[in-house]
């Protein structure tokens, strides 16, 4: 029987939804959709991930923490799941209702990707993970983001992306060696998935 001092899971999805609402519209541009990822979506953009390697995966904008609560389920014991968010509400929230020890949440920019990591012990990651609405971020912006994300890849590592348009495939295809692309329609909006490696497959 649950504690009644803890939300159970319904009340804290319903918790989550409304967060996210809230945030969609003060800062939709940030968001680019009114609901969190659903579940269809969340395990077609993990499927890719070999667990059993993953020791350092990053999360940009994890938001109310969705897939982040995914990849806790099933990430190793020793690994570390760095999770890098701008919204300082979202911040808060992924802290007071996250414990676990592998999980480190970071209020900064995706930008920042190496010099994270770096404060965190680490130099590479093995995967990284990124719902951040790539078209609405300016040019600049999103070159460099791309670019930090190739360069602290591991090699045999991956960029695991989703959107809601495909206007970042062509900045996506001038960074990476490799790109693979599938869909989700099952979504609030349907998705577009691409999956990213340093080199040609």
């Amino acid at each position: 029987m649950p504690n009644e001092q803890e939300p159970t899971t319904t009340q804290r999805r319903g918790g989550d939804l409304l967060l996210f609402a809230r945030n969609f519209f003060r800062h939709p541009r940030m968001l680019g959709s009114i609901v969190p990822s659903s579940r269809f979506l969340v395990r077609q953009l993990l499927e890719p991930i070999n667990w059993n390697r993953a020791r350092v995966i990053v999360e940009y904008g994890p938001g109310v923490g969705v897939i982040t609560r995914e990849v806790l389920r099933h990430m190793r014991q020793d690994a570390c799941l760095i999770a890098i968010e701008m919204n300082p509400e979202f911040v808060r929230h992924l802290k007071a209702t996250l414990t676990d020890a592998r999980l480190r949440v970071v209020q900064g920019s995706a930008e920042d990707v190496d010099e994270v990591l770096k404060r965190n012990g680490f130099f590479r990651a093995d995967y990284i993970i990124s719902g951040i609405p790539f078209s609405t971020i300016p040019q600049q912006v999103r070159a460099r983001i791309l670019q930090k994300t190739h360069d602290v890849l591991e090699s045999g590592g991956a960029f695991l992306v989703y959107q809601f348009s495909t206007r970042v495939l062509e900045d996506l295809n001038r960074v990476f060696g490799y790109v693979g692309r599938s869909f989700q329609p099952l979504n609030v909006l349907p998705a577009h998935l691409f999956i990213c490696q340093p080199t040609p497959a």
